[in-house]
């Protein structure tokens, strides 16, 4: 995968800010695309929204078959091994398209990092260790991923960048505990987390796109 290997959409000409959103597990960048008429109006701010495909990988929670996927997944809970080199990989992708970014005229700090499940983990992973600033870190039915370097491995950069996550309190793939565990370790480290939960499973909902488009005007405003 090369970092322009995404869908991109434009809200206006010369966007002013970026928002870069990696899809969940199995889907593709396509995935969100459908609610950016919903959290942007026509009269806003111009923003450019980036949504890459993950590589093909074989995924083992799903029996080994090949997937789009961030990384590997042997289980969704606390004791699971996980997938330290795909992970770390898929970090230098989502950095990349943070550098495109910057090369076409939008600085780090009018760009936010979002996703989805595994997409919203690695916008958390990312994000918190990335060294320069950035205007917001999104994860939706998400969780921390390699806990225990995230004291030795975060940066400065964005320790007061604001965070918002998300929830369903009836998901069935990414236990609500996960989540609520993500938010309060975020939070014991000093960050300012916006959380929310929603009476939804693994999903988003019209409320939830709604607390998004205000939540992005506040961090690109």
């Amino acid at each position: 995968m090369t970092a322009v290997d995404a869908i991109e959409i434009e809200t206006g000409a010369r966007p002013t800010g970026a928002v870069i959103w990696m899809h969940g597990l199995g889907a593709d960048g396509h995935d969100f695309e459908p609610i950016v008429p919903e959290i942007v109006g026509p009269d806003e701010r111009p923003l450019r929204f980036v949504f890459p495909h993950a590589p093909a990988r074989p995924v083992t929670i799903n029996g080994g078959y090949v997937m789009r996927a961030w990384y590997d997944i042997t289980g969704i809970d606390r004791h699971s091994a996980q997938d330290e080199t795909g992970i770390r990989a898929s970090d230098a992708i989502v950095r990349a398209l943070i550098r495109r970014e910057n090369e076409r005229g939008i600085a780090s700090n009018r760009i936010v990092l979002a996703g989805f499940s595994q997409g919203g983990a690695m916008a958390l992973f990312t994000g918190t260790r990335y060294p320069e600033r950035l205007a917001g870190i999104m994860g939706l039915s998400c969780y921390m991923l390699l806990e225990p370097t995230f004291d030795a491995e975060r940066s400065a950069a964005n320790q007061k960048t604001p965070i918002f996550l998300a929830h369903g309190t009836q998901d069935g793939v990414v236990h609500p505990t996960l989540g609520e565990e993500t938010r309060q370790r975020l939070e014991k480290a000093g960050y300012a987390v916006e959380w929310r939960t929603y009476p939804m499973p693994h999903s988003v909902c019209p409320q939830e796109i709604a607390h998004i488009a205000a939540w992005l005007r506040k961090v690109l405003p």
